[in-house]
């Protein structure tokens, strides 16, 4: 099958009907059956049957249509990288991050970035663990700061801040004002939670697990963000990272730290075959500028 035919077979597939599939391509439909004939007789097996008008997948296309849509991705993936590269000419810069730091962090520091750097274009995604590190490996961004480690023979990890992870709760509470809690005092309340499977509530699982400390689950939501947000609406005690903290500066909640555990590290990510470019190491500088404003500790070394 050639490009034009897997394009055919797929719209075919995704929109259910030869006329659905030539509305999809912007072609006539006598284009869209010619094309898929023409690919069945290539083949020397049907992709379709044809039952009371309808066009029915047969086995063997329906075990095609797998691999077509990892074609398909990587079709895309060179059509935005062409668009990216296009833009370079100009000056760019693409970075992802994880959530926590990417809500108000590293919009900072592109704020800061392009005081001084009005004409460069920059991108810029917060995206989960798994997408964070397919897009750096497919060179489809400059670079990303991961909130977890990231072990790919081909990226470049390196540290660049640092925060605890505090616990966070309304100031009526019992442990607002407080200097600092342990561990064991902390479970001795009901808390808000987080889910096991994700990032930040497998940090946390894993740390109070180490300390034998289980406590009560008084609510669970998904993110440190949406933590934040009850405790500020006066609901819940919970445990966040300062990296998220810097998005509820002016909450109605007390930030108490935590006895002995041990901090959350930021790492910027790139692709270990390629420098940084100018523009991505200037936007590196604005984001420590803005962690140092924000009292965060920073490691320099990158």
């Amino acid at each position: 099958m050639n490009l034009r035919q897997i394009e055919v077979f797929r719209s075919i597939m995704s929109s259910g009907s030869v006329s659905s599939a030539a509305q999809l391509m912007h072609v006539s439909v006598p284009a869209v059956s010619k094309a898929l004939s023409h690919a069945e007789s290539q083949l020397g097996f049907p992709l379709f049957e044809r039952s009371k008008g309808r066009l029915v997948p047969t086995t063997e296309a329906r075990k095609l249509y797998r691999e077509v849509e990892s074609v398909h991705r990587g079709v895309q993936r060179i059509k935005e990288l062409s668009h990216q590269l296009s833009k370079l000419r100009h000056g760019l810069v693409s970075v992802v991050t994880s959530p926590s730091i990417g809500q108000m962090l590293i919009p900072q520091a592109i704020a800061h970035f392009k005081s001084g750097n009005p004409d460069v274009h920059v991108h810029f995604h917060c995206l989960s663990h798994a997408l964070l590190e397919e897009r750096l490996v497919n060179r489809l961004c400059d670079l990303g700061v991961s909130m977890l480690p990231m072990q790919h023979p081909d990226l470049l990890s390196v540290p660049i801040a640092r925060s605890r992870i505090v616990c966070i709760c309304p100031r009526g509470h019992a442990f607002a004002g407080r200097l600092s809690i342990s561990i064991e005092e902390l479970v001795t309340m009901p808390m808000i939670t987080y889910p096991p499977d994700s990032p930040f509530g497998e940090r946390v699982e894993r740390m109070l697990a180490a300390r034998n400390a289980f406590p009560k689950s008084q609510i669970e939501v998904g993110s440190p963000q949406n933590a934040c947000a009850i405790v500020h609406a006066g609901a819940g005690m919970a445990l966040v990272d300062e990296f998220s903290l810097q998005s509820w500066l002016d909450a109605r909640f007390s930030v108490v730290p935590l006895d002995q555990v041990d901090p959350i590290v930021a790492s910027l990510v790139y692709p270990r075959s390629e420098p940084l470019s100018e523009a991505a190491q200037s936007l590196v500088r604005s984001f420590k500028s803005v962690l140092l404003q924000a009292g965060l500790p920073v490691l320099d070394k990158v």
